[in-house]
C-alpha cells in the first residue's frame, strides 16, 4: 500500500512542484513531471530525515514543503535537461518580423 501512496503524493507534489518551480517550465510532458513528484517525494523524505525529521502526529507539512521543493528542483532539471524550449525568440517566428 506504500508504493500506491507514494505514486499518489508523487503526481500532486509533481504538479505542485512544476507550479513552484521559477519560470516557464510547462515544457516537459506529463509522466515526466509525475516522475519528478515521486523522486521529490522520496528525496525529500531522505532528507527531511537526514536532518532530524521524525515526523509528527497528523500531517507532517515540513516534509511535504521540503518534497515539494526538491520536486520543483527536479522538474527545474528535467526541463534543463530535456532542452525542449518553447521561449518566443524572434528568430523562431519569422513571420512576425515579416510584418
Amino acid at each position: 500500500m506504500e508504493i500506491v501512496g507514494v505514486i499518489v503524493a508523487g503526481i500532486i507534489i509533481g504538479l505542485l512542484g512544476k507550479f513552484v518551480a521559477p519560470g516557464d517550465k510547462d515544457n516537459i510532458p506529463l509522466w515526466l513531471t509525475i516522475l519528478c513528484g515521486i523522486g521529490g517525494v522520496i528525496v525529500g523524505w531522505f532528507i527531511y530525515t537526514a536532518f532530524g525529521g521524525n515526523g509528527s502526529s497528523g500531517i507532517d507539512w515540513t516534509r511535504w514543503i521540503v518534497a515539494i521543493a526538491c520536486a520543483a528542483v527536479l522538474v527545474v532539471i528535467a526541463s534543463t535537461v530535456t532542452g525542449r524550449n518553447r521561449s518566443k525568440l524572434p528568430w523562431r517566428n519569422r513571420s512576425k518580423l515579416l510584418h
